[in-house]
């Protein structure tokens, strides 16, 4: 179960959200809110339903339905005003009374909300409790205080504006004067209400814990740390580490900048789960005139890594190595792909064919494997293009599938075989096509060869003897074209790019424009960014585009 569920039954699923993450994509191709990311993850959660909500600054408890009678129900209690909810606040001020309500009208003035003569009527109860700060304060300033928070209606900002407005801003919360802090003190403890099915009262709670790092929270709650020991953690200025990256892998970590580390980025290493060496790599523009042992990561602590090591991801196992160049054997931010073609669930009502029942129960938490209908859909079948080390396809096979990876490097399709070895997969009864993606499509379509399913993930940029240049931008849609001949009717592409510069909206134009010139059809389509520990930001704006589309 992922780490921040707190409960979930028929009708209820109710999470711990942290802070740092919105509870819903602010926009079409910004990154996934909570509740994006949870709606298209299991084939249970594709009728959730967003009854409340809380700030991105904001942590703690969030109720979403999963039923009819859940929405109905918890709608009329919230429009009721029947939904007690506690929330727990530190400041550096002192409020002026023990206990009090705080009343006013809100209304939006730019980025921030104010009390004023119009907007909408906002009322909060305020309670400073006699053990201030026991329990939560841990190792933070004595001189800090906590605040319980009680608010009687649901206005954005709200407690925040009362709370300002009032003396007491919330610590970390400079946009409303509080003092400057790693996160915003604001944390929704408890909430209690009426179960949907049974009528009985029920109360959930979050603890609260304002002293760890926001940004390692984050990362903790959406990882499953039995099935998954590999992640981001740090998503340069996303994280307020303009240029500088950092991701676990397993026992190592490897730091990525364009410069040396700095003393601030080794003692911020040294915070880090513990790991048993850390590398560093230098991003360079250049790195196709680079020779392997430079643009390898270099020993930057600890004892260094084997040759070939072994990374963990949604349960299924990868070999890498830090000297095989500027690339260890794996990409995270595909991770939720990855997982996609393991588990054969796209998104909220999109599974990878047609027909196909869930490998996990819509009714129940716990999974349950299906018992194939036919010899044929045993089997489906993925074409891995640009298959580099084979990821996508170990996947795939997990997932039941047959596939064909096809790279123009052997040495990559050997790293392949390994990977699947880890995974007790027999390699034999796939196949791994050594050559150029263009040509072998051209191949596959004469043959009458096709497909399930293609994966095309290709660099953003390539060279072949028999393609010539291949840049992502300029020849995507060419790519796309070349692939369609060998999708079946039905099928699923997934298309996917890293090239920053270019929008989603042009990406996506190019994609659809290729599909539409081939007669063919989108019949469904899901597209998403990073996953969450490659946090979307005005500062790191997303640079990875994926879209699966089921084409007819």
């Amino acid at each position: 179960m992922i780490p921040c569920i707190i409960f979930e039954d028929e009708h209820l699923l109710v999470v711990n959200k942290p802070a740092g993450w919105n509870t819903h994509a602010p926009s079409p191709y910004a990154g996934e809110g909570i509740y994006d990311w949870l709606k298209h993850r299991e084939p249970r959660w594709a009728n959730l339903a967003i009854i409340h909500r809380l700030d991105k600054e904001t942590s703690g408890g969030m109720v979403f339905g999963k039923t009819e009678l859940a929405n109905r129900s918890l709608t009329e209690q919230f429009a009721g005003r029947n939904v007690g909810k506690k929330y727990l606040l530190l400041t550096d001020r002192e409020p002026k009374q023990r206990e009090f309500t705080v009343k006013s009208k809100i209304v939006r003035a730019g980025e921030r909300y104010v009390s004023g003569a119009h907007g909408e009527p906002a009322e909060t109860w305020f309670g400073v409790p006699a053990s201030a700060g026991s329990g939560i304060l841990g190792r933070l300033k004595a001189e800090l205080r906590t605040v319980e928070a009680s608010p009687l209606t649901g206005r954005t900002h709200q407690i925040r504006v009362h709370a300002a407005e009032n003396g007491f801003p919330i610590l970390g919360d400079t946009l409303y004067g509080g003092s400057s802090f790693q996160r915003v003190c604001l944390h929704a403890a408890e909430i209690n209400f009426k179960h949907p099915a049974t009528n009985e009262v029920v109360t959930f709670t979050a603890l609260a814990d304002f002293e760890t790092d926001a940004r390692l929270t984050l990362r903790a709650v959406i990882i499953e740390p039995e099935a998954t020991d590999s992640f981001r953690l740090v998503h340069g200025a996303s994280d307020g580490w303009t240029g500088w990256y950092v991701e676990r892998l397993g026992d190592f970590l490897l730091s990525q900048s364009e410069a040396e580390l700095t003393d601030a980025q080794h003692q911020r290493l040294a915070t880090m789960p513990a790991a048993k060496a850390g590398y560093h790599k230098f991003l360079n523009r250049q790195v196709r005139k680079t020779d392997t042992v430079q643009a390898s990561p270099k020993l930057a602590s600890g004892k260094a890594a084997p040759e070939r090591f072994t990374i963990r991801e949604n349960g299924v196992k990868f070999e890498l190595s830090f000297g095989e160049g500027y690339s260890v054997g794996l990409f995270l931010d595909q991770r939720d792909n990855r997982r996609r073609l393991l588990t054969g669930n796209i998104a909220a009502d999109f599974p990878l064919r047609v027909g196909q029942a869930s490998r996990l129960s819509p009714s129940s938490p716990e999974s349950v494997p299906e018992k194939p209908r036919d010899r044929r859909d045993a089997c489906p079948t993925v074409l891995n293009t640009f298959a580099y080390t084979c990821s996508f396809s170990v996947c795939a096979a997990l997932g039941g599938a047959r596939t064909t990876s096809v790279d123009l490097s052997k040495k990559y399709l050997e790293w392949g075989k390994r990977n699947f070895a880890l995974n007790g997969l027999d390699s034999a009864k796939h196949d791994f096509i050594y050559g150029d993606t263009f040509d072998w499509l051209k191949r596959l379509a004469k043959k009458q060869r096709a497909f399930d399913a293609v994966v095309l993930d290709p660099p953003t940029f390539s060279q072949s003897k028999e393609s010539g240049v291949f840049r992502a931008e300029k020849d995507y849609g060419k790519l796309v074209a070349a692939a369609l001949p060998v999708l079946k009717r039905g099928g699923v592409l997934f298309a996917s790019t890293n090239a920053a510069e270019w929008s989603p909206e042009d990406f996506l134009a190019r994609v659809e424009e290729a599909i539409r010139r081939a007669g063919r059809k989108i019949v469904q389509q899901h597209y998403v960014p990073q996953p969450p520990d490659f946090p979307v930001s005005r500062a790191e704006p997303a640079y990875l585009k994926t879209v699966w589309l089921r084409v007819g």
